[in-house]
């Protein structure tokens, strides 16, 4: 196994759709601070690359002159006051400086730290723990979270606040999620970082939790040792090339994009047919993740995480290690983001590229011979930590044009005590009088898709079986039905599983060999009803949980599905405001958003650590190419997968 970083080696010119560089996250800042202003009493809550639109980007060559403009999302500590900049690195100035009254700007790691720091401190906290037998505040773990507007107490409208639960460890280098304060909460003001409120609804008695997943502190484990060493070894070196943030693989083309709020971002996706490429799409990333806890009492009414457009998946991003979050040869992408001043840091092997053997591609035994092709697979992957959870995504291409985007949801749940005789209604019993409550993970996909260009028609598509009848007496009919999705509101689907309901993106101007329209199909996964009265102030925060699919005419500033700013917000300006128009969807640029993820019923064999849980869904070529993409894929080792096939075990042989 090895692994180089590899993404700031440049060979060509820089490409428009970079990301932005240290250097340019400083001048960023340099230029609000001299000409807006923007002293330390202010937070950078974000700064990420302007986009150029995506004609330039399509007409863009080597060595084209390419404009560099940064977006800023910043507010002042004193005043309240909320601002987004657009700065142009190029000409050296603000151009644009918007005031942005009534909105709260995502959270940051920054004031995630500082609250836990202060509240430590603070003499009505300690008195709190003090109540709770809890003297040692070095043992105590603080989690900030973010409000919805309906939760807000009236009294503190209009301010910046956060609540927070208290964990207690056993001692140091313990779980710090393994014991839950129940009852005790604490509501800050995150721009002054002062203590509002002291929640204290009574304690529970704490249980006997074994709550620890280090090894050295599980008590009476004894760990397998049966397991032979596993090494993957490419003695040649990896089939793909990374040439900045340009990725090539087989017959893949693509480059690697990273900002603050999606994390990882995969630009002009396209696939080389026939000596050229073609199109598959232009951008896919996550927009939004909505966790709502599905436990209405005390500790966890206020429980709804807007992991991305609260935290943003780029700040949570960690570094992965050789040998344990990636096996083989590896080539990592560093990112560069930066703190509420400013200031740039990276992100070292944020981003993992590696290819994975994944059994056989395709197969067929005619007696004497048979053909054999084995399948190899792109892994493009990178991990965050939200807090108690970790997510980890995978992008995977395949030789025969299929592309699988792959979720991993581990870390630790969220639990709380009991007490004696009662029964958790909302959870499942994990340890001693200690419940975990059931919550949801709706994880929106954002998938512009450019199928051989950008002017695009969807089709839902379904399976029925026909009635017994004179043409079907035994009832084995099962047609396919298609039918066009031309406005947005008509774009509004839900998955049905008795159907097989499925989407597919057609480009109505290019025909296959057959006559057919070429096409991509999403093939759903993993996806569920969001269960949600629709009184909600969770489904009315967050609407595109209300469908498996929206389908939208493209706008290049239509990027966040439940709206721009969700810390605090009321209701969803995204995806319904935007459908509303019901705008013309038929044969022009097209963005779906897919919307699945975890229904988590919670596990006793998910504590203390969660194994895995693992969701998926696909994009595979319908009509696109003329026959199997993957006949060229060559044998290997030529000798074994050609070999002839009559039965026999061929003893004696090496293998």
């Amino acid at each position: 196994m090895s692994a180089t970083t590899s993404a700031q080696t440049h060979t060509q010119a820089r490409h428009p759709l970079d990301p932005l560089s240290a250097d340019e996250f400083r001048a960023t800042v340099t230029i609000l601070r001299r000409d807006q202003g923007v002293t330390d009493r202010w937070r950078i809550a974000s700064i990420e690359l302007n986009e150029p639109p995506k004609e330039l980007v399509a007409a863009y060559r080597t060595a084209d002159p390419i404009v560099r403009e940064a977006i800023v999302v910043c507010w002042d500590r004193g005043s309240g006051d909320v601002y987004k900049a657009l700065v142009s690195l190029t000409e050296d100035r603000v151009v644009s400086w918007q005031h942005l009254p009534g909105v709260q700007p995502n959270a940051t790691v920054d004031e995630w730290h500082e609250c836990a720091e202060q509240l430590v401190e603070d003499p009505l906290v300690v008195e709190a723990l003090a109540r709770r037998g809890i003297t040692d505040t070095s043992t105590v773990h603080i989690d900030m979270w973010t409000y919805g507007d309906a939760l807000i107490p009236d009294q503190y409208r209009g301010r910046r606040i956060g609540w927070c639960d208290v964990w207690h460890r056993d001692a140091a280098g313990r779980n710090a999620y393994a014991h839950h304060v129940s009852g005790l909460h604490f509501v800050v003001d995150l721009n002054s970082m002062t203590l509002l409120e002291v929640e204290d609804t009574g304690a529970v008695e704490p249980p006997p939790v074994m709550g620890e997943y280090v090894s050295e502190h599980v008590p009476g484990l004894e760990q397998r040792d049966d397991l032979k060493p596993l090494e993957i070894s490419q003695p040649d070196g990896v089939s793909f090339t990374v040439d900045g943030y340009e990725l090539r693989w087989q017959r893949w083309r693509m480059r690697l994009g990273f900002n603050y709020r999606e994390g990882v971002v995969l630009h002009c996706v396209g696939y080389e047919d026939e000596g050229r490429v073609r199109s598959i799409a232009h951008r896919m990333s996550f927009a939004e993740m909505v966790v709502p806890y599905r436990d209405p009492t005390v500790d966890h009414y206020r429980r709804t995480a807007f992991d991305i457009g609260e935290w943003g998946l780029g700040f949570m991003t960690t570094s992965l290690k050789l040998g344990c979050d990636c096996l083989g040869e590896i080539r990592y992408v560093d990112a560069v983001l930066h703190d509420s001043r400013g200031e740039p840091y990276t992100i070292e092997n944020a981003v993992c590229i590696h290819e994975e053997d994944n059994a056989v591609l395709w197969k067929h035994v005619d007696p004497p011979a048979a053909e054999v092709r084995r399948s190899r697979r792109l892994v493009i992957s990178a991990h965050f930590t939200v807090a108690n959870y970790e997510y980890l995504v995978y992008w995977r291409f395949y030789q025969d044009g299929n592309i699988e985007c792959e979720v991993r949801a581990t870390g630790l749940m969220v639990t709380t005590p009991f007490a004696e005789g009662s029964k958790p209604p909302y959870g499942t019993q994990v340890d001693e009088r200690t419940y975990a409550p059931f919550h949801q993970h709706f994880i929106v996909a954002r998938l512009d898709l450019d199928v051989d260009g950008p002017d695009n028609l969807v089709y839902m598509t379904e399976s029925e079986a026909l009635p017994v009848g004179p043409e079907n007496p035994h009832g084995l009919a099962l047609v396919a039905r298609e039918v066009p999705l031309r406005t947005e509101r008509e774009g509004r689907q839900d998955y049905r599983w008795e159907t097989q309901r499925g989407w597919k993106v057609v480009n109505p101007g290019v025909t296959n060999r057959l006559g057919t329209p070429v096409g991509y199909k999403l093939v759903p996964g993993a996806c569920f009803p969001a269960m949600i009265d629709p009184s909600s102030p969770v489904l009315r925060r967050a609407e595109v949980i209300g469908h498996t699919l929206w389908a939208t005419r493209y706008a290049q500033d239509e990027r966040w599905p439940c709206g721009e700013f969700v810390n605090q917000s009321a209701e969803d300006t995204g995806l319904p405001v935007w459908t509303a128009q019901d705008r013309s969807i038929d044969d022009t640029d097209v963005v779906l958003w897919y919307v699945f993820g975890l229904h988590h019923i919670t596990r006793m064999e998910e504590w203390p650590v969660m194994p895995v849980d693992t969701v998926s869904f696909w994009l595979k070529p319908f009509g696109f190419f003329a026959r199997n993409p993957a006949l060229d894929v060559a044998p290997s080792p030529p000798s074994a997968c050609t070999a002839s096939h009559d039965g026999s075990s061929d003893e004696g042989e090496d293998r």
